[in-house]
């Protein structure tokens, strides 16, 4: 599903990523972790093809950094949903339009549209807010369309970039079951997280960035 060998990236001369290697399944839940800063978020770009490497292979599905061109990367992102910490809502737009904007620009029939929104939002609890705006709802009713518009293609690849790092700690729980039971459903999960509490209470194969370096970890399991 995601291969990554020997990938360097460089910001300023600096190493931020220095010979990582990592392989996904179909299917699995993989938590990222490691300090603010340490390259989460730049691992993750790799896997949309939104930053290249400096020397290294990207792998995701059938695309690779040495083959995809770059009409072609639209269609893999098609295939990954993205769910940022921020949010990045298009605050003039309604809940039902920020989860539509992605089928808006693939030309697809209005009808499918509405069955499409209508379905992720309910998958994620939050039918009867879609006509309301995003200042309207609380930072985990936001974070749920963010999650409902990042499903609407029905990826096979979830990339959630510290989902819960703006969130108390009951919306993060319920963003953590909703993505438990996404998995659930064989949509491969990678979470980048600095919460090891949340780590805990959800256990799953952990894969830790540290000083730019790659490394399956362990932690004990919270009671």
């Amino acid at each position: 599903m995601i291969e990554l060998e020997n990938v360097v990236v460089t910001f300023d001369g600096q190493r931020v990523l220095d010979g990582v290697n990592f392989a996904m399944k179909s299917g699995e839940f993989v938590y990222l972790v490691g300090q603010t800063g340490a390259g989460k978020s730049s691992l993750l770009r790799l896997m949309y093809f939104d930053l290249k490497p400096a020397s290294g292979r990207v792998q995701v599905a059938e695309h690779d950094t040495f083959g995809v061109r770059k009409r072609e990367i639209p269609y893999l992102r098609r295939k990954i949903g993205v769910v940022f910490q921020d949010f990045k809502l298009l605050e003039d737009r309604t809940v039902y339009e920020n989860v539509a904007f992605a089928l808006y620009v693939t030309n697809t029939k209005r009808s499918e549209i509405k069955k499409k929104v209508l379905h992720a939002l309910a998958d994620v609890g939050l039918s009867h807010k879609r006509n309301q705006m995003p200042h309207e709802l609380s930072g985990g009713e936001q974070q749920r369309v963010v999650m409902a518009r990042a499903l609407i293609n029905e990826p096979s690849i979830l990339l959630a970039d510290e989902p819960t790092g703006n969130l108390d700690p009951t919306s993060s729980a319920e963003i953590m079951e909703l993505l438990t039971k996404i998995n659930m459903r064989g949509t491969a999960v990678l979470m980048a997280t600095h919460n090891y509490d949340l780590v805990r209470l959800y256990p799953a194969r952990i894969v830790q960035l540290k000083e730019g370096k790659l490394m399956e970890v362990e932690l004990k399991r919270k009671k």
